[in-house]
């Protein structure tokens, strides 16, 4: 998979009266390099929908696109890879499903993240670090701590995620992180572009 620094996931509860492609496009144009479409209510025809739009988008500005859970969407619409959790199909059950396509995983603790490298994920969600309010479902923060962890033992790529905002992520980078997610941040903002421009300049000047 192509490196990356800035990671976006679909939140349309966050901007109602704009559109999904609308606010992806301009996080596109901030600088996003991975979209990821998570959807955990709509059913499968309007996941599909959804996902066949950010395909398309995503192909016109060469930029990774990723499907949260849903590994036959995934498939359907030639997505470049799937996003999955710890309770969701096992990583050498869902490599055999998607070949070469990219395989992330989220992570919440050290040997999480040393079986999803072992077992051959591409990349690892490291996280939440802050409270998030994004997923029902969500788990206790980590906090920095568990980045600065697998910054001294993974060696596969990793994004920090949850709860990360612009007035929190100096400390995010400081542990180590060079690539970040944000979810209501960027999509719930006004000026998603203008968010997302912030966020590559924190994480250059960190580099």
């Amino acid at each position: 998979m192509k490196d990356f620094k800035l990671y976006a996931i679909t939140g349309e509860q966050f901007h109602p009266g704009r559109s999904m492609v609308e606010v992806m496009e301009e996080a596109i144009l901030g600088g996003v390099d991975i979209v990821q479409l998570r959807d955990k209510s709509g059913d499968k025809a309007a996941i599909l929908e959804k996902a066949k739009l950010l395909r398309e988008l995503t192909l016109r500005y060469g930029v990774t696109f990723i499907v949260n859970d849903h590994i036959d969407i995934a498939l359907e619409s030639e997505a470049d890879g799937i996003h999955l959790g710890q309770d969701d199909v096992p990583l050498p059950e869902a490599r055999k499903l998607v070949g070469e396509k990219i395989i992330g995983i989220s992570t919440h603790a050290i040997g999480e993240a040393l079986l999803a490298e072992r077992q051959g994920a591409d990349y690892i969600g490291v996280g939440p670090i802050y409270p998030t309010a994004t997923k029902a479902d969500v788990v206790d923060p980590v906090t920095v701590n568990y980045i600065r962890e697998v910054v001294q033992q993974v060696k596969i790529p990793f994004v920090a995620i949850g709860g990360i905002k612009l007035n929190n992520v100096d400390e995010v980078i400081a542990a180590g992180a060079t690539r970040i997610c944000a979810v209501s941040e960027i999509v719930g903002s006004a000026d998603v572009r203008g968010v997302c421009e912030a966020f590559i300049r924190k994480l250059e000047k960190g580099l």
